[in-house]
């Protein structure tokens, strides 16, 4: 085997080899200038030629590639020669010998001469996979596109702007910041950083390369992983002509038959009306420009009034960033024509660099779309904007910025991950359920009463959910069938209920309770305490907790016991919200199937309101405190209330005082802050109880009698009085 890949090897060196020859063999020399550049004759046996002359790697007569010519000397620097000539890119690989990873000579001007096959097709570019960026981040395994990427790239990142900012050791962000001496006593100043031209891969991958200045608290996207298939280099753009596969986007994107069209695209997962200008069907690129148009505007502001001096922006002219002193709208003018902006301060340059990455990636509408849109947005909003009009995050499903997408990013020393592991991968993946029913897996409950998934490894993390989450790619649109779903408890059930033999019936909703089903229940907490005496606190005794947003749960009631339900107690089983069989009854009846937001309009239609909070549909005053006015959901929050009161009444009688935090794990602390550890199994199992009715923010429309039930009882197995609560 090793034999047969040295001789592939070989041949394949080989080969290129012909090909470079034929290429360099017919290179001219150049006049002096400009306007003589070099010319590449055309090679009638070399593969894809006619494809890459009308390239831009070839337009070698264009600035990219004679920026250089009348320079003393006129050569193409090391910093530079890298992505500007085909000579520097095979210097900086090591391809003609020298050591990878630097550029060790200056090329001559007159072999700028494009990016020519020489640069891509040779030995080391066979093997290439990883690339470094700007940020020192390294991206691994990612094949043919690391040739792409390694040019387009940018040349700064949010490293090298801290960077700038610590070595101008600044305190203040808005103070304008003074030069400094350097080891020759020479004045160096606080200074615009750009991040270069087209770097497409720096707003691809995102918040994993740094490209942007990302905020201190925030968390952004990851890489924009788009469709299977088209989520690399190669997949969307010709390798030779450079041009994106317009006819290929048409596939999916109605009406785009040019590149202009693509402005117009806007995918489900984009729903938010990011701009603010009530518009959410215009096209990504359309909803960034509106951004860039705040952001610009704030920068000004900020530079006028807290900077002190005007600031007006040419994305033509280096170094773009030019003083407005006299408010006039254009660049003052000096001896040396514009001047520079000289009165910058941390948080101006922060902003202005994000308002660059944002501009000199002219495909970022698409390369990664909602990166872009949250940069802007914390730019705006650190200069001290009104954002109270924009939108910087997804619909949850497409949330790729926030926890559920993005907790598997680093290890606990910090080193990056981006792996979830398979007792998420489920629900915390795009590829995680699909995968999972395609493979047959199953939710089991182990011998300890936990619940883990098979059929499922460990799996890449996401961006957000894809199309293919729920829908059959190899039918597509149709979503995947499921005929049943089994809860942590060990329970089936389905929205489409049973036929006459007793069989489960697929249903759309069965989709949504796949993950919507919570990761315990009381099965789980019951094996976790057998044999543990109620009153007795126990070391060994961990919080159980039943993850979010298991709607599925409190849906089906007691036929899946989610929450804890008693002993010798009934409860209700599922909610048929209304009367009528298959009225706003499942998932998709009641909520977007995208936007993932309740359809409130639609409320109305019985309610009279499109304010669920206020619907109630009987007189029963549950929680006794004589207002059968308020909505349901007040009765469920006061018995809530009223069950962390006793929680708190009972773990300070028996072990300690505790006290919850619904955003920090593990939810509840003791005195000293730290988790919770004198549990007794009755504190566990209504503390239990009291997690889920936080943790599912519906729980009062998905089922309240439910809720109401095993909140009382949880309260009466305290010991608290119930005496003036009714049980349904």
């Amino acid at each position: 085997m090793k034999f047969k890949k040295m001789l592939v090897l070989l041949g394949m060196i080989l080969v290129i080899g012909a090909i470079l020859a034929a290429c360099s063999g017919n290179e001219t020399t150049p006049a002096p200038d400009a306007t003589a550049a070099p010319v590449v004759a055309p090679i009638p046996d070399t593969p894809y030629l006619a494809e890459w002359q009308g390239s831009g790697h070839a337009d070698i007569a264009s600035e990219p590639f004679r920026h250089w010519d009348a320079e003393d000397p006129a050569e193409v620097p090391t910093t530079c020669a890298k992505c500007h000539t085909s000579d520097g890119y095979r210097d900086f690989l090591g391809a003609d010998g020298s050591e990878a990873g630097t550029v060790d000579i200056a090329v001559a001007a007159d072999h700028a001469q494009g990016v020519q096959c020489i640069a891509c097709h040779n030995a080391v570019t066979i093997s290439k996979t990883s690339v470094v960026f700007p940020s020192g981040v390294e991206i691994k395994n990612i094949g043919d596109d690391a040739r792409c990427m390694e040019c387009h790239q940018g040349r700064e990142s949010k490293v090298s702007v801290d960077a700038q900012i610590e070595k101008f050791a600044i305190t203040d962000m808005d103070a304008i910041v003074a030069p400094i001496k350097d080891e020759q006593g020479e004045d160096v100043r606080f200074g615009f950083r750009n991040v270069h031209y087209y770097a497409a891969a720096a707003t691809l991958y995102g918040g994993m390369t740094h490209g942007g200045y990302e905020y201190e608290g925030k968390t952004y996207d990851a890489k924009n992983t788009h469709v299977e298939g088209y989520a690399t280099c190669t997949g969307c753009h010709d390798p030779h002509t450079l041009e994106v596969k317009i006819n290929e986007c048409a596939n999916c994107h109605e009406d785009v038959a040019t590149v202009e069209d693509l402005k117009n695209v806007r995918m489900v997962s984009s729903n938010p009306d990011y701009d603010g200008d009530g518009d959410a069907q215009e096209g990504m690129f359309y909803e960034i420009e509106s951004l860039q148009a705040t952001l610009m505007a704030e920068i000004q502001k900020y530079a006028k009034d807290t900077a002190g001096t005007g600031i007006v922006y040419d994305a033509a002219a280096y170094p773009y960033w030019f003083a407005d002193a006299d408010g006039d709208g254009a660049a003052d003018q000096g001896d040396n024509g514009s001047v520079g902006y000289n009165t910058w301060t941390a948080r101006l340059l922060k902003a202005a660099y994000n308002y660059q990455v944002s501009l000199k990636d002219p495909g970022a509408f698409a390369h990664g779309n909602k990166y872009i849109v949250q940069l802007i947005y914390d730019s705006v909003e650190d200069l001290g904007g009104d954002t109270s009009t924009l939108v910087r995050t997804d619909a949850g499903h497409f949330a790729g910025d926030t926890l559920p997408f993005r907790d598997w990013d680093f290890t606990e020393d910090g080193e990056p991950n981006y792996v979830v592991p398979f007792g998420c991968v489920k629900c915390h993946t795009a590829q995680g359920l699909p995968t999972f029913i395609k493979d047959g897996g199953t939710t089991v409950v182990t011998s300890t009463g936990t619940t883990s998934t098979t059929g499922v490894q460990s799996l890449p993390s996401s961006n957000g959910f894809l199309c293919s989450t729920c829908h059959n790619t190899e039918a597509f649109p149709e979503r995947y069938t499921v005929a049943s779903v089994v809860f942590p408890s060990g329970k089936s059930v389905s929205f489409g209920g049973k036929d006459a033999d007793g069989n489960f019936i697929a249903d759309d909703s069965n989709l949504c309770i796949s993950c919507h089903m919570g990761r315990e229940s009381t099965t789980s907490v019951n094996s976790a305490l057998r044999g543990k005496e109620d009153d007795t606190v126990d070391a060994k005794i961990r919080f159980k907790n039943i993850h979010y947003f298991a709607a599925g749960a409190t849906i089906f009631g007691g036929e899946v016991q989610g929450a804890y339900t008693y002993a010798g107690k009934e409860y209700v089983g599922q909610n048929m919200h209304a009367s009528e069989e298959g009225k706003m009854n499942k998932c998709q009846d009641c909520h977007d199937v995208h936007a993932l937001e309740p359809k409130i309009e639609t409320c109305e239609t019985c309610h009279n309101t499109t304010d669920p909070t206020t619907i109630r549909e009987t007189d029963v005053d549950y929680d006794g405190d004589g207002d059968i006015t308020e909505g349901i959901k007040g009765e469920v929050d006061t018995l809530a209330e009223a069950l962390l009161a006793q929680l708190q009444m009972y773990a300070a009688a028996n072990g300690g005082a505790i006290k919850y935090d619904t955003v920090a794990y593990p939810y509840f602390f003791g005195a000293d802050d730290k988790a919770y550890a004198a549990w007794t199994p009755r504190l566990l199992r209504a503390a239990f109880n009291y997690q889920y009715s936080q943790k599912d923010p519906g729980a009062y429309v998905h089922n309240p009698k439910f809720v109401i039930q095993f909140l009382i009882d949880s309260i009466e197995d305290l010991g608290g009085d119930v005496s003036t609560y009714t049980r349904p």
